[in-house]
């Protein structure tokens, strides 16, 4: 069984419209014209973080590796011929389809390029919020299913910045069969993901057995955090410091959502809900598991909202957690880790930053069982995406 857990389509302009009410258009994520340009709106707020995120001019999957291979052999590197037009399969569920036939994947979970990054842009307003959140998954459904087909998962979008809101969208979405649901890494509106609060919608999920993606996204660390340093709040992806990538965007944002659900006993009070971490790499992993066995006993006198965490916090991580880590990491090294049954394959096709065929991705399992790199390549998400007895 191959089962990717990390594939992506790339948005059509209609994605976030197709579906919003005509009388609240103004609201819904488009492409405005200005003058003699056109850019992305969110209600009447810029979307910065991509740059033309609905270009029918993509760069080609994998090429951001055949780019670094250039640059340290001191090859050349010409640009143009990482680009081209996007592709069919990129779009369109039967061509994908087809493509994954020739790949030989099975099976896959997957991912936008454009929605996953939009909350951040909409966090101050709930209702916007919530409008584009199911007009994308009413469009997500209908372009690309939620996996009905046993082959691919779209994933659809979540929020709790209101719980009742989230419920309601929660159950649309079950309703329909999704298997996964999305959140993007972070805080929630203020609160810690697991704060009780929530407990209505959680309680829905580890009822249906759900498995949750914390999938990279803009968690805008940048703004509450790196413009204490002097840094731009807001830049796009490619435009972030190198400190801004160290130490605002990825990591600490995935660091903070697993460290935060652990320690308000999410686990033990949704013993049937499975997290992901997709896309946000695996560097950070051991130490994190370090820091918090040591860290529960410093803070034992300190609150417990969620009730007191029996155990060692990492062998609540090693157990409930699933990580897709980079292709060129120390895959091995994780498995020693967390245990090969935790770690999933995940490719980023079709990115620039993912690989051009998927299964090279078996390449880095070298030294592993065959049992473990079965596990690693499907089995483990296949029982992910199964519906409990």
């Amino acid at each position: 069984m191959i089962f990717d857990a990390d594939n992506h389509y790339y948005e059509p302009q209609d994605c976030f419209t197709r579906f919003m009410p005509a009388a609240r258009m103004e609201e819904a994520i488009r492409v405005v014209e200005s003058g003699d340009r056109s850019e992305v709106v969110i209600g009447d707020r810029p979307f910065t973080f991509l740059r033309e995120p609905f270009s029918d001019v993509h760069t080609k999957p994998g090429s951001l590796r055949e780019m670094l291979r250039n640059m340290k052999s001191g090859l050349p590197i010409e640009e143009n011929d990482a680009i081209e037009l996007v592709q069919a399969e990129y779009q369109n569920r039967d061509a994908r389809l087809a493509r994954m036939d020739e790949q030989g994947v099975d099976a896959m979970v997957l991912f936008p390029t454009v929605a996953v990054c939009v909350e951040h842009f909409m966090k101050d307003n709930p209702e916007r919020t919530y409008l584009n959140v199911h007009a994308f998954n009413r469009w997500l459904e209908e372009d690309w299913g939620f996996g009905s087909d046993g082959r691919i998962y779209g994933v659809p979008l979540m929020s709790l910045l209101d719980v009742d809101a989230a419920v309601a969208e929660l159950e649309f979405v079950m309703d329909r069969g999704a298997r996964f649901i999305h959140l993007r890494p972070g805080p929630q509106g203020g609160r810690n993901p697991a704060d009780p609060i929530f407990d209505p919608f959680w309680s829905r999920v580890d009822e249906a057995g759900l498995t949750v993606a914390f999938h990279i996204s803009e968690s805008g660390y940048n703004e509450l955090f790196s413009v204490a340093w002097g840094e731009e709040p807001n830049p796009s992806s490619h435009q972030q410091s190198a400190f801004q990538w160290t130490s605002f965007y990825g990591d600490l944002p995935i660091m903070q959502t697993i460290s935060g659900l652990t320690f308000m006993n999410f686990f033990g009070r949704f013993p049937n809900v499975r997290v992901m971490s997709v896309e946000n790499g695996s560097l950070w992993l051991p130490y994190l598991l370090a820091a918090m066995d040591k860290m529960k006993g410093m803070g034992r006198n300190g609150p417990w909202p969620g009730g007191y965490v029996s155990g060692r916090p990492s062998e609540v991580v090693k157990e409930k957690v699933f990580v897709s880590p980079y292709h060129e990491e120390d895959i091995p090294a994780l498995c020693a880790v967390i245990g090969a049954s935790q770690v999933l394959f995940g490719s980023d096709y079709p990115h620039a930053e993912g690989l051009a065929e998927p299964l090279t991705f078996r390449d880095g399992l070298a030294g592993l069982t065959d049992d473990d790199q079965a596990l690693i390549m499907g089995e483990t998400l296949a029982s992910l995406a199964a519906v409990p007895a």
